[in-house]
């Protein structure tokens, strides 16, 4: 721990040595960029060639018992019961009223434990209240600090993890236990990046030696240590939803288009009857993508403003995209505006003009 308020991953010295950026993310100091070229330079190695980012910020917990799976299943948005064990899946954590606590991904190690990734500013949230409705016999157990998260990201992803002898042979959202040195990593095809690419999880006092072995493979295929920048510029250019900015206590499933992570036919999850009756209703907001068609880089809580200047909607992560040369934007609009329709974003009194347009931004190659 660096002090009583800021935490820190377990390859802290990692980066400081290597000059990273440092900032808070949910309470952690973790590296925004490093020396180099920064952002475009990392961001550009994930979409080219690979880049190496520590996620270790991000909350692990574990869901253990009898029919672990179907306690979780009847908490959380997602159906659990679409996957095998060995697959993992998007879902939302979602409070009585429909808004969203937490996205988090949760894999299903077996019918008797549930493996959680939430949100590092969210995990305390996302443990007690699954402890709070979990039956005798199932133990919800805060391990944030038992694991650490490894990312690597970009079309040698592969090649990077072949030369540490890890398997590379899984199909998109699976995972598996894999050995390497004597050491438990979990191996996940998992990602927020829009490329092919790989998290491990490896025990916490275990990812300096991985760090350092992942490092050596990267840097031989002209990869990089990422930072947190480069992974928000990836994600937006995907239209990857980010807790507290697209998703959040006021903005719900329906509102983020993220409706395709929520099982409707399961006999509950929270927050179920209000969101099934705000997708009846079909009225307010939608989240769409702004491309913008000028000069200029859209931040969220900007003012997006139609073609009679009237006020339609809200930027909620706003961007330059280091692939399209251009700003690029997620925003709340008025379900009258469709895509297609030219809007502009009022950034600090100036107005840049924008299309309305479907994300990704860029195309995807998380299947391939």
């Amino acid at each position: 721990m660096s002090d009583d308020a800021t935490r820190v991953s377990p390859l802290h010295q990692r980066h400081q040595a290597l000059g990273a950026k440092m900032a808070d993310f949910g309470g952690w100091s973790m590296p925004v960029e490093y020396p180099g070229g920064g952002v475009v330079r990392e961001h550009t190695a994930v979409r080219e060639r690979v880049g190496l980012f520590d996620v270790s910020h991000l909350g692990k917990a574990v869901v253990r018992g009898p029919e672990a799976r179907d306690f979780v299943n009847a908490c959380l948005t997602n159906d659990l019961d679409r996957i095998e064990p060995g697959q993992a899946q998007y879902t939302m954590c979602c409070a009585d009223d429909g808004g969203v606590l937490d996205d988090l991904i949760a894999y299903l190690v077996s019918e008797d434990e549930v493996f959680l990734i939430p949100n590092a500013a969210n995990t305390a949230t996302v443990v007690q209240r699954l402890r709070d409705a979990a039956p005798d016999g199932v133990e919800v157990s805060d391990e944030h600090t038992g694991h650490a998260v490894l990312a690597v990201q970009g079309p040698r992803s592969e090649e990077v993890l072949r030369a540490l002898g890890l398997p590379v042979d899984l199909s998109f959202m699976s995972f598996v236990d894999a050995s390497w040195q004597g050491q438990t990593v979990r191996v996940c095809r998992t990602g927020y990046t829009g490329e092919r690419g790989f998290e491990l999880v490896p025990a916490w006092g275990d990812a300096e030696a991985v760090w350092d072995a992942l490092s050596e493979a990267a840097a031989s295929l002209e990869g990089l240590p990422c930072g947190l920048g480069a992974r928000d510029t990836l994600r937006t250019e995907m239209g990857y939803a980010l807790h507290g900015n697209d998703l959040g206590p006021d903005i719900t499933p329906v509102m983020a288009r993220t409706v395709w992570a929520v099982g409707w036919d399961k006999p509950t999850f929270w927050g179920k009857d209000v969101l099934t009756r705000e997708r009846a209703a079909k009225s307010g907001p939608l989240a769409r993508g702004l491309r913008l068609t000028g000069r200029g880089i859209p931040r969220a809580g900007c003012t997006v403003l139609d073609a009679q200047g009237e006020a339609v909607g809200e930027v909620t992560s706003g961007t330059f995209s280091p692939t399209l040369r251009h700003g690029i934007a997620l925003a709340l609009l008025d379900r009258a505006v469709k895509e297609g329709d030219a809007v502009e974003v009022d950034v600090r009194g100036r107005r840049l003009s924008a299309q309305v347009v479907k994300p990704p931004f860029v195309e995807a190659h998380t299947t391939t």
